[in-house]
């Protein structure tokens, strides 16, 4: 590790550390202005941040990034104008620090309050998505954190450009800048020196990215990590699926976005309604042009699909490809996502309540949906303003990361007088 980035890391630290003291002491009032402000100047500098942005876009497609890839980067001014609505929408989330969790009083009188409280200094690792850099400073400053962001290489300008807006914001509030950093250069031994070698400094580290970045922070960090592997989402097909909402749900589900971590992966469907169901999904899928891989009763009555390997079965695609596979009930169902699937979001189309709820009680993921698309698996869509990612751990957070996620707590006893016999 060269001196002088071992030197910058350590200083983005420090301040960060003296910021979060600031930001955890300062009122929801104060924490809101901040967001007000630096939405208004995202709207305001919007021309300097598609100017960057183009300016990351030219230098992806001379690398051959995927299609999938290229979309996660690119901005125009409908995304800017939903970053700078998504710090808006934080804004009227109700503040999540200070709130009482619980409170109980002991037969000696004591009062104990369980009571919100700011985690500190995060550290957010994430690839391609510049408006990552909106959503998750925005949730930081809302819950009374510091933030220390390293966005990928790729969205290294319109990161940038994001950046200062969001410190325009923050100056203008009368809060600390260093309330939220972005690391100044895309050498990736900072990635790993921020893991492994900044324990004094950051409380929790969140990575937002692909399976090698995500399982490299798991690997390497000496701090808690919140967040998941792999998004291998699974659309059910019971036997009481509506056909017209089984099609429409699939296509959306896998189609709507393909790069995104909700996006479906795989389709179940029931032999007892294959034949009514199969026929009209997977021709709705081709349609949009999805590429559909399928078990031998798929590819026996979709001549249309290829074979599906092994392998297909637990890969996250992030593209326009969907594994097909054919199962006896709703119990096999259940037992093909306990043994491929990531713990993230899987959804039921049935009709039967019934079945939905074995569903939810047997499928051990994040985010369970009946009759709604997976792509739905989104802080925005849940009422959370915006997200940093979805857990799929079982400690802390769970599901989607926003504001109240961002939280722990402290206890507050209140006595009159009493001591310990």
């Amino acid at each position: 590790m060269p001196d002088a980035l071992s030197q910058t890391m350590n200083s983005l630290g420090r301040h960060a550390r003296s910021a979060a003291r600031a930001l955890a002491m300062s009122s929801a009032d104060v924490r809101n202005a901040a967001l007000r402000a630096a939405s208004a100047e995202l709207r305001m500098r919007r021309a300097e941040i598609l100017e960057a942005n183009a300016t990351d876009m030219q230098a992806a497609r001379k690398r051959d990034l995927s299609a999938a890839m290229l979309d996660r980067l690119m901005l125009d001014d409908s995304r800017i104008d939903g970053m700078a609505a998504g710090l808006e929408a934080i804004v009227e989330l109700p503040d999540p620090l200070g709130r009482v969790m619980a409170e109980w009083q002991r037969p000696n009188g004591l009062e104990i309050q369980r009571v919100a409280v700011p985690l500190g200094v995060i550290g957010i690792i994430y690839e391609s998505r510049p408006n990552v850099t909106a959503d998750a400073a925005g949730l930081c400053v809302k819950s009374g954190n510091a933030v220390i962001l390293r966005g990928g290489s790729e969205s290294f300008h319109s990161s940038r450009a994001i950046h200062a807006c969001l410190v325009s914001g923050l100056a203008k509030a009368g809060l600390p800048a260093d309330a939220v950093q972005m690391v100044p250069t895309t050498d990736r031994a900072a990635v790993g020196y921020l893991l492994s070698s900044m324990s004094q400094w950051v409380d929790v580290v969140v990575p937002r990215g692909g399976k090698n970045l995500i399982r490299r922070v798991q690997e390497e960090a000496r701090v808690p990590v919140i967040g998941h592997l792999e998004g291998i989402c699974h659309v059910y097909l019971h036997a009481a699926a509506d056909a017209d909402m089984a099609a429409e749900i699939a296509v959306n589900a896998k189609m709507r976005r393909t790069g995104i971590c909700g996006a479906a992966e795989t389709l179940l469907v029931d032999r007892e309604a294959a034949a009514r169901l199969l026929p009209g999904v997977l021709r709705a899928l081709r349609d949009a042009g999805c590429e559909i891989r399928g078990d031998s009763e798929v590819v026996g009555s979709f001549p249309e699909a290829r074979e599906a390997a092994e392998d297909d079965w637990g890969t996250e695609y992030l593209d326009a490809i969907i594994s097909v596979r054919v199962v006896d009930d709703i119990d096999a169902a259940i037992r093909h996502i306990g043994e491929y699937g990531s713990g993230h979001t899987e959804c039921i189309v049935t009709d039967d309540d019934d079945a939905a709820a074995k569903f939810f009680r047997d499928v051990d993921s994040a985010i369970l949906l009946q009759n709604a698309s997976t792509q739905f698996a989104d802080g925005g869509e849940f009422g959370m303003g915006a997200e940093i990612g979805i857990a799929t751990g079982r400690i802390h957070a769970r599901g989607p990361v926003g504001a109240e996620q961002l939280t722990s707590y402290k206890y507050v006893v209140r006595g009159s007088g009493q001591t310990r016999p």
